[in-house]
């Protein structure tokens, strides 16, 4: 093409795109020199080509992804950073959502809220251009707790990572490891299992990353897609917490599930303006699991994490390190019709005057979720104070038809004004929130530990 054809064929492209997208020609270019490979095949340089041949070359390889048009499910809810330009009996409110587009990949999003004096909730106007963040990729990794990671793994089981660790200072980073697998690569003729080895370290170091979105975002707008490769098949069910440390500083956590399609990954991301956020695989015996829900705040010096070891059970593990969780004590067993397959956690726990406020899902006859509550002891959450025996929410009529039918389910909730707010997810499809009025749920509570 000439220069003017070339101009030509990218001039309505720009003219349809550039209102659906911010800096439409700015991806354009990212995805041009994500392709430089293939011009070295073809021994061009890609300097020699103009602006125009650059950008339509670009557009060739962008596609655009619904990132909710299967599904936006499985909320949590916590308080605003900026809680500026509202009355005091009011709340704003961040939604995290599980969103599920096409080929049932998974992302989180956020959307924004006002709760008022009843307990109402507002959504607030969503942004129409979504934007995927810059992925920072300079994590130092210990080579220890590497190695102990790829153990708690398996990954050891095929073969010694030695051949890559070996070559490796105590300390290294992403770009380090890189440099070495391709030094061994070129360097030794390897045998299929030593290649699979390789592979799977460069997946564990991948899961370390940063994110940072553009000033100039809303919030709405903002998705964190699965960038590394153990996430390539979704991100799953964050659970984000508001999490005061003891020196008073605030940080909201999330943990999620990583999905490559094979094999699941607990996750923690962080963040304290969601702009910028911070991703990092869970070490530990522990977290093998989905549904870890980290407590609001340290209790009597260490972090505390609710997780589902088994799969079946619930269970309350104690750490000094915040990614690193070794044991776990069982606290709850399956006990009533409504949950006799599995119970586990929806979400961080609710620190109130009487006890921590757990919301638990369980599974009963034709694999129904419903959603219960329990109370846990201020000081010692390992010891159980009272249970509801039947669900606190059960999928009405309305709620049983979706991707996966007869569930109700949530991620996290919140207490404003003496009520809890209680966001979930319809069947895997869509979402909503219930309010229930705390005093009395907490009253039901501790009756039932009386009966």
């Amino acid at each position: 093409m000439t220069e003017i054809e070339a101009h030509s064929l990218l001039r309505p492209v720009l003219r349809d795109y550039s209102l659906r997208h911010r800096n439409i020609s700015a991806i354009f270019e990212r995805h041009f020199n994500r392709n430089a490979p293939l011009f070295d095949q073809l021994k061009i340089d890609p300097n020699s080509l103009d602006y125009n041949r650059r950008m339509l070359i670009g557009s060739y390889f962008t596609m655009e992804y619904s990132v909710d048009s299967a599904a936006l499910f499985n909320p949590s809810i916590m308080e605003h950073p900026d809680q500026s330009e509202i009355s005091k009996d009011e709340k704003r409110v961040i939604i995290s959502l599980r969103a599920t587009g096409e080929g049932h990949i998974s992302s989180i999003v956020f959307r924004t809220g006002i709760l008022d004096k009843h307990s109402s909730l507002t959504i607030e106007p969503i942004g129409k251009m979504l934007e995927e963040a810059q992925n920072i990729t300079r994590h130092v990794y210990d080579k220890k707790s590497f190695t102990s990671k790829l153990e708690e793994m398996d990954f050891h089981s095929i073969v010694p990572p030695e051949v890559i660790l070996d070559k490796l200072s105590d300390s290294f980073t992403y770009e380090d490891l890189k440099r070495v697998v391709e030094e061994v690569r070129s360097s030794l003729h390897l045998a299929a299992d030593k290649e699979l080895l390789i592979s799977q370290i460069v997946w564990l170091a991948s899961s370390h990353y940063e994110l940072q979105f553009s000033i100039d975002t809303y919030i709405s707008e903002r998705v964190i897609f699965p960038v590394s490769m153990n996430e390539r098949n979704g991100i799953e069910d964050a659970r984000f917490v508001k999490f005061t440390d003891d020196n008073g500083e605030t940080t909201y956590y999330a943990t999620y599930t990583a999905y490559n399609g094979s094999t699941i990954l607990p996750k923690l991301l962080y963040t304290t303006d969601f702009y910028y956020f911070k991703s990092l695989p869970v070490h530990g015996e522990i977290a093998q699991n989905k549904g870890m829900a980290l407590f609001p705040r340290k209790i009597n010096g260490k972090y505390a994490m609710l997780c589902r070891l088994d799969g079946f059970n619930n269970y309350i593990a104690f750490s000094d390190n915040i990614n690193i969780w070794r044991e776990a004590k069982l606290i709850q067993q399956p006990k009533f019709p409504w949950e006799l397959v599995q119970i586990g956690n929806c979400g961080s726990p609710i620190e109130t005057d009487e006890g921590w406020l757990v919301l638990t899902h369980g599974v009963g006859p034709m694999r129904e979720y419903a959603i219960g509550a329990s109370l846990f002891d201020l000081q010692n959450p390992e010891i159980e104070i009272g249970r509801l025996s039947q669900p606190l929410l059960s999928p009405n009529s309305d709620e049983r038809e979706g991707y996966v039918p007869n569930v109700v389910y949530s991620c996290g909730s919140m207490v404003h004004n003496e009520n809890l707010i209680l966001p979930y997810a319809k069947s895997d499809y869509s979402s909503t929130y219930a309010s229930i009025n705390l005093k009395e749920l907490l009253n039901e509570l501790k009756n039932s530990g009386k009966a």
